[in-house]
């Protein structure tokens, strides 16, 4: 049986759904499984990553693991799925740890830390480094939908958006073909696009009208205190510092690991036109 952790997450429900087409028995784990909406046969449990005194229920006669990076009770967790006989992780880490900044940056250290609590892990541990989800777009629907600009301290910062499914297809792939199973393997989108470039194919393909406010990091640390930690938002404000008129690195490893070309950002907003959407 495959226990998926975070199951409320885009990744875990498109791995769900990937894994019932195929017949596997799957328990999905969430800190909250009460709000989880399951397929009939689907069992919910609670898997709080930040509890560990969730675990062994979770991972009882569990084989393989879909592991969120969340490094609090990392230890705990290995020592767990030991103990129940769990064979294979597939971690969900994050292209951040190859930052210089890594050890320190908060955007980057919980997933570093994750991978170093599982580096001795006696199981098989497979590593996922995706970079920017597609998905972060919809942090811009709000000022799009109200008709506001859309507040960028860095306009030009390159990002690698890679679609949600491709990474839950790649997960896919490790848990149920043991080809690829072991190894550390970096996630893209097909493409390097800047925040002003996936602003201007939102505009193109939803037909809203979408414009940029250039504001400052202070600004936009401002604005967006209600919702993102502070120490969270120094962290996203270096990483795209750094990438301000930096293209990204595009990786074929989507295709590797699925056998297909990883979808585009139109195939993202085509696929989400809902999110836009007055």
């Amino acid at each position: 049986m495959i226990l998926i952790t975070g199951g409320r997450g885009a990744v875990a429900t498109n791995l769900l759904s990937l894994l019932l087409a195929d017949g596997h028995a799957v328990r999905v784990g969430s800190g909250r499984p009460d709000q989880l909406e399951l397929p009939d046969g689907v069992s919910a449990v609670a898997c709080d990553l930040r509890d560990p005194t969730t675990f062994p229920a979770a991972l009882a006669g569990i084989t393989s693991v879909f592991l969120y990076a969340e490094p609090a009770h990392i230890a705990e967790f290995v020592t767990t799925a030991t103990e129940a006989g769990v064979e294979h992780i597939v971690l969900l880490s994050s292209s951040s740890v190859l930052d210089p900044d890594a050890a320190t940056n908060p955007v980057a250290k919980s997933h570093l830390d994750a991978e170093l609590g599982l580096a001795d892990a006696p199981m098989t541990v497979s590593v996922l480094r995706p970079g920017a989800f597609a998905g972060n777009a919809r942090g811009w629907s709000f000022s799009i939908m109200a008709g506001r600009p859309v507040s960028l301290p860095y306009p030009n910062a390159y990002a690698d958006p890679i679609h949600e499914l491709d990474i839950a297809e790649a997960v896919h792939a490790l848990l149920t073909e043991p080809e690829h199973r072991g190894e550390v393997y970096r996630l893209t989108g097909p493409h390097t696009l800047t925040f002003t470039a996936q602003l201007d194919l939102i505009a193109e393909l939803t037909g809203r009208s979408v414009t940029i406010d250039h504001v400052t990091p202070d600004a936009w640390r401002q604005e967006m205190a209600e919702y993102i930690p502070a120490h969270y938002a120094d962290g996203l404000l270096d990483y795209w510092r750094r990438c301000d008129g930096v293209p990204t690195v595009i990786t074929d490893t989507v295709a590797t690991l699925t056998g297909h070309p990883a979808r585009t950002f139109g195939d993202w907003i085509r696929d989400n036109a809902a999110v836009f959407a007055a």
